[in-house]
């Protein structure tokens, strides 16, 4: 359970990045540097208007270059704190990382197909398993409530990250992660958390949720 902090409720605002150079090639990013394209930048612009009137007290984002792109492109223009954190980086895809899905799903067909279709039987040398993402996810976010006083928080993060979260909280199994809604680019999800420990999801790729 995510400790609150025993403040009243919580929002939480969970943030893709936008499009980047690699998702338009198909290309597996993992913990490696790619940059947002033009249609990255203009999808982390439109959700700035998007949220320009929404209340934020605090952002935390990972430390990678598409994501502080994206942090700069949608809060930069707020007089709102920022916080980098290592800890919200995407899944480690190890040996696989920088190479075009194509390439892999000849090369590794089995790992291939577990990480789309049976992420709970994800298991590649070198890369972490979607539990252990979901681990450090969920310490993470637990240590920004325990640390932050702010209610209204914006998490940018990514893809995997993010949908392990909210897996945790709706909650379903990590076998059934990449079960729709999809987290496009610059998806936005919205979590409460309660005083009594109490979550849900409100919004989740930026659709109502319904449980």
């Amino acid at each position: 359970m995510i400790d609150a902090h025993q403040t009243p409720e919580r929002i939480i605002h969970l943030i893709r990045h936008g499009e980047t150079d690699w998702n338009r090639e198909k290309r597996a990013q993992g913990q490696l540097e790619s940059v947002l394209t033009d249609d990255g930048q203009n999808q982390a612009q439109t959700l700035a208007l998007a949220m320009r009137d929404i209340p934020i007290d605090a952002v935390y984002s990972s430390s990678s270059v598409r994501t502080r792109q994206t942090t700069a492109l949608v809060f930069g223009n707020r007089d709102i704190p920022v916080v980098y954190c290592d800890q919200l980086r995407e899944i480690c895809m190890g040996p696989w990382e920088g190479s075009l899905y194509s390439d892999i799903q000849k090369q590794d067909p089995g790992q291939f197909e577990a990480f789309w279709h049976a992420p709970e039987r994800f298991s590649l040398p070198g890369a972490e398993s979607f539990a252990q993402v979901q681990d450090r996810a969920l310490k993470q976010l637990a240590s920004i409530l325990r640390d932050s006083t702010a209610r209204n928080i914006a998490i940018v993060s990514h893809g995997v990250l993010i949908k392990t979260i909210l897996c945790a909280i709706e909650p379903r199994p990590l076998a059934d992660l990449w079960r729709p809604p999809a987290m496009h680019n610059c998806a936005r999800s919205v979590i409460s958390i309660q005083s009594d420990g109490n979550q849900r999801i409100l919004t989740y790729c930026d659709q109502p949720h319904r449980p």
